[in-house]
């Protein structure tokens, strides 16, 4: 049967405004992490960011947004193309144009056998530039064709501001991104297992060959789970790092650091500073009634109106304290209503900028006020009317036989 929504006036949504901070309760995901009074941090690093891995929301910057050399923090896009297009099982057989390629590597031979799996920790861990160009050409069918998927992908992710000429990371000219397009493309690719698995892995072994991570931050700093090292005379030391406490991941990059040493103390600096000062707060849990919707002709006079999602958003302990809701909801719906349906939003927003919403829908189904419907209630009153006249009639008619019984 087809439902009707009905929308009564020209204001197609009712706008309800909350004058009280959240519609509702604000809890803490993690009741450990303790917050911090916000300072501004002192890094040498040239750009730096930190985001929150589940909403994307940016914590810290730092020139997030200039255009740098990027080393080999590029086979982040590498690993995770080859991941998504590639069987692990693959067997690759390596070029002499990997072989030749310069810089770090896993020693590959011409002609030698590997499947893709092994070739993508030899390029993750040992950060292996042959591995990327032995990658590159049995994914793309060519290094120029992986390079356009490279730049594609990122321009699919949304890393505008980045332009990928090799799949290694090498110094080359028109090669390059940003802080934040890097933290962008490490975010994308963490929601894959089979990347997150690969960078959070400090030592294998494969063919021939014992990889080692040259990521310091794995067993150094808690938490910490990814993700890619790097280094070029022009683009210095860089370090792109996601680490999850409690539940909660959030990543950083550094780009262009003086040291080594430094790299991983403006890492620390940075992520520090996110877990101090931020908490995972619950906006609202997915099926949380926000009120009831006037149901027109229906057996039920109003049905409640419930969230689509649950909503958690990074926030400091002072911006959680202006956080407003707004409710914008349907006039009302015709019977019959069918649960699930749409209702309208609820939309939350810190200093009048929106921060995150969800879709409210129906809860339950209500049916419409029909001819069976009025045809049973006439039938129930009926039955009402009779048993109310005739409730005592059973003790009447027993008392007047009683007393119309003939003697002996």
């Amino acid at each position: 049967m087809k439902f009707i929504i009905k929308i009564k006036t020209a204001v197609i949504l009712t706008t309800i405004f909350i004058t009280f901070v959240m519609l509702f309760s604000i809890s803490y995901a993690d009741e450990n992490v303790i917050s911090a009074a916000g300072s501004p941090i002192n890094i040498n690093a040239s750009s730096a960011i930190v985001m929150d891995m589940e909403t994307g929301r940016v914590l810290f910057e730092k020139n997030a947004y200039v255009k740098r050399p990027i080393a080999s923090t590029t086979k982040i896009m590498t690993a995770i193309l080859a991941i998504e297009n590639g069987n692990l099982d693959d067997e690759v057989t390596v070029s002499e144009r990997a072989c030749q390629i310069w810089g770090s590597d896993i020693g590959l031979k011409p002609g030698e056998k590997l499947k893709l799996r092994d070739l993508l920790y030899g390029l993750m861990l040992n950060s292996g530039n042959d591995a990327a160009i032995a990658i590159a050409e049995h994914i793309g069918g060519s290094l120029e064709n992986f390079l356009d998927m490279m730049n594609e992908k990122a321009r699919l992710i949304g890393a505008k501001n980045s332009s990928f000429k090799s799949p290694h990371g090498l110094d080359m000219e028109g090669h390059y991104s940003t802080a934040y397009d890097l933290a962008l493309i490490t975010r994308y690719a963490l929601a894959n297992p089979v990347f997150s698995e690969i960078v959070s892995t400090k030592t294998a072994s494969i063919p021939g060959r014992n990889l080692y991570n040259t990521n310091e931050m794995l067993g150094l700093y808690p938490g910490a789970d990814g993700v890619k090292t790097g280094y070029t005379g022009q683009a210095g030391r860089c370090l792109v790092t996601s680490a999850t406490r409690n539940g909660w991941r959030i990543i950083s990059v550094v780009l262009n650091c003086p040291t080594k040493s430094a790299r991983t103390q403006n890492s620390i600096k940075i992520l520090d500073y996110a877990f101090n000062n931020y908490k995972m707060y619950t906006l609202t849990e997915a099926g949380e009634t926000v009120g009831y919707l006037p149901v027109n002709k229906g057996i039920e006079e109003s049905v409640p109106i419930v969230t689509t999602d649950k909503i958690v958003y990074p926030l400091t302990q002072e911006e959680a304290k202006r956080v407003k809701t707004k409710i914008l909801l349907l006039d009302d719906i015709d019977a019959p209503v069918f649960g699930g349906v749409d209702a309208g939003y609820v939309i939350f927003t810190l200093d009048g900028k929106v921060i995150a919403e969800t879709k409210l829908k129906v809860s339950k189904d209500v049916a419409k006020k029909d001819f069976n419907y009025y045809f049973q209630k006439t039938i129930d009153e009926v039955r009402k009317f009779f048993k109310s006249l005739f409730s005592g009639l059973p003790g009447i008619l027993f008392t007047h036989i009683y007393s119309c019984t003939p003697r002996m």
